[in-house]
């Protein structure tokens, strides 16, 4: 029998799993190539994605989380106010498709759980948490656009423990841009990004802004 659900016959698993995650490497270092090639805009404003580029990442990135979660029974994605919410839900979509495996989705908001909300807003935009089942003994993997100091996934960690007791918490990123000021460290990131802490990591994502793009905009150097 098949060792998977899908339609790649008696190949194992794991090797497909090997095999579909070479072609997209291919696939992104060739569109970064490409990238490279065509940067006629100004340096103060570069796409570093596009939609294929963000579909590509989230291909491989579900790929290693299947990896490591191949029972994804146990696993729940809770995704980060706003953009990890839709990110979330696409890479439920993705495993589904991969594995043919339903897994739940939630999605935090961690505005007051932040240590430094009150420097942010005097008045808080609070959205909505959606966590409505258990959460003890669940290998839940936080999932957010851009990792940057570190303080939103120290906040969300915070907002989901409240919740439940998991068996384990992991870290989803669709960009890492440095600059961390807590000790946390994504467990699965698309893109690393070298940036200046003055600079601008933009994501736009069709289900809330019209368009699938990461906008690199730079600041003034120090």
């Amino acid at each position: 029998m098949p060792s998977r659900i899908g339609d790649y016959g008696e190949m194992p698993f794991s090797l497909h799993l090997q095999q579909t995650r070479k072609s997209l490497k291919l696939g992104l270092n060739l569109y970064t190539a490409k990238n490279r090639r065509a940067e006629t805009k100004m340096a103060e404003h570069k796409t570093i994605l596009d939609k294929k580029g963000i579909e590509d990442i989230l291909e491989i990135m579900t790929l290693d989380i299947l990896k490591n979660h191949e029972d994804a029974q146990n696993l729940i994605l809770i995704g980060i106010q706003t953009r990890g919410v839709h990110l979330a839900k696409r890479i439920k979509e993705h495993i589904k498709k991969i594995k043919g495996a339903e897994v739940q989705t939630g999605d935090v908001d961690i505005t007051l759980y932040r240590d430094d909300w009150t420097k942010i807003s005097p008045q808080p935009l609070v959205q909505s948490t959606n966590i409505s089942f258990s959460l003890d003994g669940k290998n839940i993997i936080l999932v957010d656009d851009v990792l940057f100091t570190g303080r939103t996934t120290r906040a969300a960690m915070g907002a989901v423990i409240d919740f439940g007791r998991p068996e384990r918490i992991e870290l989803a990123v669709l960009v890492d841009r440095g600059h961390r000021e807590l000790p946390i460290q994504a467990n699965y990131v698309g893109k690393t990004l070298e940036t200046l802490r003055t600079d601008m990591v933009n994501v736009h994502l069709m289900e809330q802004d019209g368009e699938d793009r990461v906008i690199l905009e730079k600041g003034e150097t120090p």
